[in-house]
């Protein structure tokens, strides 16, 4: 993905996660604690709740959401975009907030597979149903696989590919695709896979589309191209099986919901549910005080209002995610500043110029900690390795000795070497003040060693869009999105990301790289081996950075006092909300 998120947005709870031995077993593993780093809050799911009411829920600033098909492009695959889409289709595995699959809210009622890992047998639960009274089958499951392997290909229509290619064997490692009946589906790979990694990377994609209703065209040609063409129209999602259907969309405006009555699982009770656009973090905050909005968020560069929204009843918990944050390097071949880049000692000097400690205290007003790889430390999971916090410490005296022992030389303040400057444009979002700011402290920052940076903000929608396209040229250092482990890659493994070739990658490209991240996917007999091999990749992931690690920061989520359930039914581990819980009281 760029399953993208910007700083500082989203409201989730945080858990710890684990996932099982990769031997032979009858269906995913479900083991998982959960360490939630949330305030504790005032309304739980016991809450005193009325029927109806409006949830007027907040979008990130200055996002405007643009896809609205399960099924996302490079561009498209913004958490802000999912938070909305899945309120509208059920996944074919869900997760919880201890990163467990969630059979009461997935499409399957189970999955079983053979200890080679090879083969996967997915039974639909048949309680599900598509808004229009039909059953969700095993047709509807092979029209996304189809649809998902056809717009995997290099020549699929605009405004394809879809992002998951490559990710969790999708689509070459995949050997078939086969209905058993109308409620069952096997799968079958190419080769032995560590059975965890494929359910989570790979089977986690295939979310059911309706298939009378959206299979029209003769060719799938044809059928790439009117969904293409039809994915930015919210409208157009008449058929549904998620909680919600919608009601009228508003680009830059707003976003209306209802409860669908033919929604097999828990009934939301509100009469609507409102995805607002917010231009800035400025116009949000005063939406919040005015009760235009009652679920949003505040940036920590409005941490003085804290106060004030907590004497009103607002409920405020601050909430760290299983997520990594990073600058972009502008790696693509045809980046005119990609050779740079691809020198190690480069990105080690940039790394060591950057003070995230500084960063996650006076930007993030300590609502952030310091990443130093591709696994937060916050929260704490068993994928964290703590050697990667012994890499890169700041020293920028260091930094600069280490661009001038490899033939670099300060003229006019800028770093050169022979035809070559280090003279780099950043892009990075608006409408978050302290994404602003951070751009600007690493501007000073890299600006000591002789690295001069132009700034050039845009808003996030477009980020992801520049920085997705390998044939853009005009930026150099890209700051303001991260990568929330939800899709389509939740197994943390890299790939997807770090790999050659990678969807979500900048054109970083590495063979060892590619070995280690491969090494995750395959079959071992106990958790101590995966592991073993899981370190690996992240130690070296860490040494190499794809990527300029940041700060994983905080969410600070601010709850109108009239609004319930919305802490316990965030399901933070992967940015979904469950709205369907939210309730609304005193109507």
């Amino acid at each position: 993905m760029k399953r993208r998120s910007k700083i500082a947005w989203a409201a989730g709870t945080a858990a710890a996660i684990v996932l099982g031995a990769t031997g032979c077993g009858t269906q995913a593993p479900q083991q998982g604690t959960n360490e939630a780093n949330v305030a504790s809050p005032k309304v739980g799911a016991a809450s005193a709740s009325g029927k109806g009411g409006v949830i007027e829920y907040a979008v990130q600033p200055a996002t405007d959401l643009n896809w609205f098909l399960p099924l996302f492009t490079g561009p498209t695959d913004s958490l802000a975009n999912a938070q909305l889409v899945y309120q509208m289709f059920v996944p074919l595995l869900q997760l919880n907030n201890n990163y467990q699959i969630d059979w009461k809210n997935s499409i399957a009622e189970k999955v079983t597979y053979n200890s080679s890992g090879t083969v996967y047998h997915i039974y639909l639960n048949p309680k599900w149903k598509w808004s229009n009274g039909q059953p969700v089958t095993s047709a509807d499951l092979l029209f996304t696989w189809n649809v998902m392997k056809a717009a995997c290909a290099p020549n699929a229509p605009a405004p394809w590919p879809y992002v998951g290619v490559g990710t969790g064997d999708i689509p070459n490692g995949i050997k078939s695709v086969v209905a058993n009946g109308p409620y069952e589906v096997t799968v079958t790979l190419k080769q032995p896979t560590n059975q965890q990694w494929f359910i989570y990377n790979g089977l986690m994609q295939m979310t059911p589309l309706p298939s009378k209703y959206m299979d029209v065209k003769k060719n799938m040609t044809d059928e790439l191209k009117y969904l293409g063409a039809n994915g930015p129209n919210f409208m157009f999602e008449k058929v549904v099986d998620g909680p919600f259907e919608p009601v009228l969309g508003k680009d830059r405006q707003e976003w209306v919901l209802k409860p669908n009555p033919m929604y097999a699982g828990h009934k939301s009770s509100v009469s609507k549910l409102i995805f607002l656009y917010e231009g800035s973090n400025e116009s949000e905050l005063a939406a919040l005080r005015s009760g235009q909005v009652n679920v949003g968020y505040i940036d920590p560069s409005e941490a003085a209002a804290l106060p004030q929204l907590k004497s009103s009843g607002f409920t405020i918990a601050p909430e760290y995610m299983f997520a990594v944050f990073w600058t972009e390097m502008n790696m693509y071949p045809a980046s005119p500043n990609s050779k740079i880049f691809d020198q190690l000692y480069v990105r080690q000097a940039m790394m060591q110029a950057i003070n995230n400690q500084e960063i996650a205290q006076d930007i993030y007003k300590g609502y952030a900690v310091p990443l130093h790889g591709p696994i937060p430390s916050n929260p704490n999971t068993q994928f964290y390795d703590p050697a990667v916090a012994k890499l890169y410490p700041y020293n920028p005296t260091a930094a600069k000795k280490l661009l001038e022992a490899h033939g670099w030389r300060l003229e006019n303040g800028v770093m050169t070497k022979g035809n070559e400057k280090m003279n780099f444009t950043m892009i990075y979002a608006t409408g978050v003040e302290t994404t602003v700011q951070e751009a600007e402290l690493i501007q000073q920052e890299l600006g000591q060693i002789g690295i001069k940076v132009s700034l050039k903000g845009m808003p996030f929608d477009q980020l992801i869009s520049v920085t997705s396209n390998p044939k853009e040229t005009n930026w150099d250092l890209a700051l303001g999105s991260g990568w929330i482990y939800s899709g389509p890659g939740y197994y943390p493994s890299g790939d997807g990301l770090f790999n050659t070739g990678a969807p979500s990658g900048t054109g970083y490209s590495n063979p060892t790289e590619d070995a280690l991240i491969n090494a995750t996917h395959v079959p071992y007999s106990s958790t101590a081996e995966t592991m073993k091999h899981f370190y690996q990749y992240e130690l070296y992931t860490a040494e190499q950075l794809p990527m300029l690690w940041n700060v994983n920061n905080a969410t600070i989520a601010v709850i109108a006092p009239n609004v319930h359930n919305v802490l316990p039914y965030y399901n933070g581990a992967v940015g979904i909300p469950e709205m369907q819980y939210w309730t609304v009281s005193g109507q």
